[in-house]
């Protein structure tokens, strides 16, 4: 019979062998770093100073068209509920069209009756 010394070291020999081969059976890349190349764009990031920020508004600001106040708030807080999910767009929709046909007619009947009065006024001098 073999001695406990025997036994281990042909244990030990056996496991030596047994990891070359698992060595030998495994991918190259195993145990490496991969590294992911992807292509990227050349883009420089701009650095904005709050002067350059504020100009810039003004500027986009300037070319807008001129609304009013009250016109703003009112289909900004329509867009507002129907984001929040109080309004659906198109009860929304339907709201915003009929308040802008109101008031370009109201906006048409005081332009007309404003000129006609400055017709009449015009007339009444010319008498």
């Amino acid at each position: 019979m073999p001695s406990a010394a025997e036994t281990a070291r042909k244990t030990a020999a056996a496991q030596e062998q047994e990891s070359k081969k698992a060595e030998q059976e495994q991918p190259e890349h195993v145990g490496q770093v991969l590294h992911m190349h992807t292509a990227h764009a050349a883009m420089p990031v701009p650095y904005l100073t709050p002067d350059d920020v504020k100009a810039n508004v003004q500027e986009v600001a300037s070319r807008l068209p001129k609304v009013p106040t009250k016109n703003l708030l009112f289909y900004g807080g329509l867009g507002a509920l129907t984001v929040a999910g109080a309004l659906e767009w198109p009860i929304a929709l339907a709201i915003g069209g009929a308040t802008w046909v109101v008031r370009s007619r109201a906006q048409e009947e005081t332009g007309e009756s404003e000129e006609k009065a400055a017709d009449t006024g015009k007339t009444a001098k010319a008498k």
